[in-house]
């Protein structure tokens, strides 16, 4: 069993939940962890000397006295390290630095040609991630931006091998199919590089930001495509390969069932995905160029893409229901550029509280993420935060 895949509660008080502890200012202080984790201080004092060792951890000065010696205040370091975080999409890639509490400290966003390729586009994209690290004045000229980046996360728009950081039979990437993520970025970073889906990223981002209490929930992406992320335990969930939470290949009722880019026809990323919607308008004569031109369509009122876009939020409901009744979670969130579609979100939640069991949505939320264009960097981020805390 590896640690993402372990129980919730067998990791109670482990070196990743004490730093998260400390970096959302639950706890202050040794005692407070003690406190919080149920472990004795002996045991929590010996995590935390770890983690001070490693940099993920320091000690700011002596808190308030509650009758005894002042306590050492811990705070998650603010300056120096970060960790870098790749966010790519089809045509634009959100990427930055995060501090080792997940906070962004620099943010940008590039234009991408992902038929350019896996090289070309890549290694772009790394060079400007370090380009953002900032230089520890305590190192050596040339391995100041090595010591201040603590490693690297990159989400990728198509299904991945997580194990191995290959990408798979993925939809709308030529040339990608195959390509060794982790070994290309291996060759030109010297930090540890995490490759993952993008719908992985952007539901731990935004369960990490909005929901860590909770210990079960769907986060759909629905943007040119069509994803979604797992959180199972309150941990990302994978499944055996890395293809947990795929739903964009299941097929839903559609007459004509239109043909998928995966060769067969139906599936919802066929009928309900952004760029499902821009072919459905030009089909019917409607000039649109992209999504962008589509939600401006049904922003406006449009007869046709209001029409489309409810269609397409009951066949995303369709599919939801089943994960809904199978999984139970406490929360489905939809993200991606199509979360704001309005039509799209009524119809999908009107359809899950059709289809699904009353004991299965008594308590369900059903909302929008809120976390903004960073949350797939900060999930990439958190990824390389659990990784590093794992292996200190």
């Amino acid at each position: 069993m590896t640690i993402d895949d372990a129980p919730r509660d067998a990791l109670r008080g482990g070196p990743r939940e004490l730093l998260r502890w400390v970096a959302t200012g639950a706890a202050v202080s040794r005692a407070d962890l003690s406190r919080l984790s149920g472990l004795s201080p002996s045991t929590v004092s010996q995590r935390v000397e770890a983690l001070i060792s490693q940099g993920l951890l320091e000690e700011t000065g002596a808190g308030r006295s509650r009758g005894g010696r002042r306590p050492r205040q811990l705070a998650v370091p603010t300056g120096g390290a970060v960790v870098g975080a790749i966010d790519l999409g089809a045509h634009h890639a959100r990427l930055g630095t995060l501090d080792l509490s997940g906070r962004v400290v620099q943010a940008r966003t590039l234009p991408v040609r992902i038929e350019d390729g896996p090289e070309a586009v890549l290694g772009a994209l790394l060079t400007e991630v370090a380009a953002l690290a900032p230089n520890d004045p305590a190192a050596p000229p040339a391995g100041a931006t090595a010591r201040a980046l603590r490693g690297i996360g990159i989400g990728i728009p198509g299904p991945v091998q997580h194990a191995t950081g290959r990408i798979v039979s993925p939809s709308r990437m030529p040339g990608w199919n195959g390509f060794d993520v982790a070994a290309f970025c291996a060759g030109r970073v010297d930090v540890p590089v995490i490759v993952d889906n993008d719908a992985n990223l952007m539901a731990l981002g935004a369960h990490r930001t909005a929901h860590p209490e909770l210990d079960h929930a769907v986060y759909i992406k629905a943007g040119t495509g069509i994803g979604s992320g797992v959180i199972s335990s309150g941990r990302l969930h994978r499944g055996a390969q890395g293809s947990a939470g795929d739903i964009s290949h299941c097929r839903v009722a559609a007459d004509p069932a239109p043909p998928c880019t995966c060769g067969n026809s139906g599936c919802l990323e066929a009928v309900a995905s952004g760029a499902a919607l821009v072919t459905a308008l030009r089909e019917q004569g409607v000039p649109v160029d992209d999504l962008t031109g589509v939600i401006r369509l049904i922003d406006d009122g449009d007869r046709q893409a209001t029409a489309l876009a409810r269609q397409a939020g009951r066949a995303v409901g369709e599919i939801l229901a089943v994960v809904v009744n199978f999984f139970n979670p406490q929360v489905v969130a939809i993200g991606g550029r199509l979360a704001d579609c309005e039509p799209l979100l009524a119809s999908m939640r009107a359809t899950l509280y059709e289809r699904c069991l009353p004991l299965a949505t008594q308590s369900l939320l059903i909302e929008r993420v809120a976390a903004g264009q960073d949350v797939g960097i900060t999930g990439a981020a958190h990824l390389v935060i659990d990784h590093v805390v794992t292996a200190s």
